[in-house]
């Protein structure tokens, strides 16, 4: 993973959305802790879209284990998120309201984010 986000890097669905500002991996669970905490915080007013989908696996084997015996089990998946990506968007709701819940799930996300608006990209 290197470079910037060449695609995923402007605001497609809503009005606001949440961008990386650092490369990193972030869970599924990662992802579905920030759904709910915008959707907890809009009150199903507005609507929110998420822009990433966890397609990595990663696997690890058991503590004291030799070598071989194939492929570790499945432990969790992961999106891979580069700098620029908008990771999730808003729509439906005053820019007030967004940039409170863009900053809660920001919270639940392991990089840097940043809320940016229609028609704006990264450099």
């Amino acid at each position: 993973m290197k470079g910037n986000a060449c695609r995923m890097n402007y605001v497609a669905f809503g009005e606001y959305g949440l961008q990386s500002l650092e490369m990193s991996w972030v869970t599924g669970k990662q992802i579905e802790a920030g759904r709910v905490a915008a959707s907890h915080f809009l009150e199903r007013v507005g609507k929110v879209y998420i822009r990433i989908f966890p397609h990595k696996s990663i696997t690890k084997k058991p503590l004291e284990t030799r070598m071989g015996k194939g492929k570790a089990e499945v432990e969790q998946w992961v999106a891979c998120v580069k700098p620029g990506m908008v990771m999730f968007e808003i729509g439906g709701v005053s820019e007030d309201v967004a940039k409170r819940a863009l900053a809660r799930v920001s919270h639940k996300m392991p990089v840097r984010c940043r809320l940016v608006t229609r028609g704006h990209t990264i450099g």
